[in-house]
């Protein structure tokens, strides 16, 4: 059950993030075709990003490394468009970027060994998992981007605590978008180099969209409404 505090952190949050969600349902509804790409699709497709942009500018400036990250994650998702005209390796360098970005947005407080150890685990997994069906650059290319992902992930998770009351909303916002962006990635690649996924592309942008989501939302200073609601009502 969620403390009463977050249950005020979702309502109190929930009413900024409509146009992400309009947004949202606008590139599912229109589902344009990724055979076909253009300026309009690029939009479309970059549009939820663009919402969570205005949705961090609304919090004030102290989240500039997500909402950088932000901005790359839009250049990337343009340059994706055109994946099959040339421009899938340049999507991947932007999204590396964001995952930097981000790793340093969580900061190295605390450490988390254990959850370190577990992502190298997962990504050396993951890795030894594509390694024979990457070619060329690749073969590189995406040894470098698993390590950077895993080391975001471990970033983002090393401070989430499930028992007891230590836990916080950002906290549980930033592991759970990092896990949700890893599974969006490991499925564009699985997609792209070994076998077709089913519904891959449908699955991969909710994950990734609900990712970028709760990683913006990581960004929200933790607050405390309970004690703010108690004093409105005392008055």
């Amino acid at each position: 059950m969620l403390p009463l505090s977050h249950v005020f952190q979702v309502k109190s949050e929930g009413p900024k993030l409509v146009p992400f969600f309009k947004a949202t349902c606008v590139y599912f509804v229109l589902w344009l075709p990724s055979s076909s790409p253009s300026w309009v699709s690029a939009l479309i497709k970059c549009l939820p990003i663009f919402c969570l942009w205005l949705f961090l500018l609304a919090h004030g400036l102290g989240a500039t490394r997500i909402f950088v990250g932000l901005v790359f994650s839009a250049i990337g998702d343009a340059f994706l468009i055109w994946q099959d005209q040339g421009y899938f390796v340049h999507g991947v360098l932007m999204f590396a970027v964001t995952h930097m970005l981000y790793a340093s947005a969580f900061g190295m407080r605390p450490l988390g060994l254990r959850t370190g150890l577990l992502m190298v685990i997962l990504s050396g997994l993951c890795y030894a998992f594509l390694y024979p069906n990457l070619t060329g650059a690749f073969t590189y290319l995406v040894g470098v981007y698993v390590a950077i992902i895993g080391f975001m992930g471990w970033r983002a998770m090393a401070g989430l605590q499930l028992v007891g009351a230590a836990w916080r909303w950002t906290e549980l916002a930033a592991g759970t978008g990092a896990l949700l962006f890893i599974v969006s990635d490991l499925t564009i690649a699985l997609d792209k180099f070994c076998f077709p996924v089913p519904y891959s592309r449908a699955f991969i942008m909710s994950t990734y969209y609900a990712a970028q989501m709760l990683i913006a939302l990581s960004a929200v200073e933790s607050r405390e409404p309970v004690e703010d609601y108690r004093l409105s009502k005392a008055k």
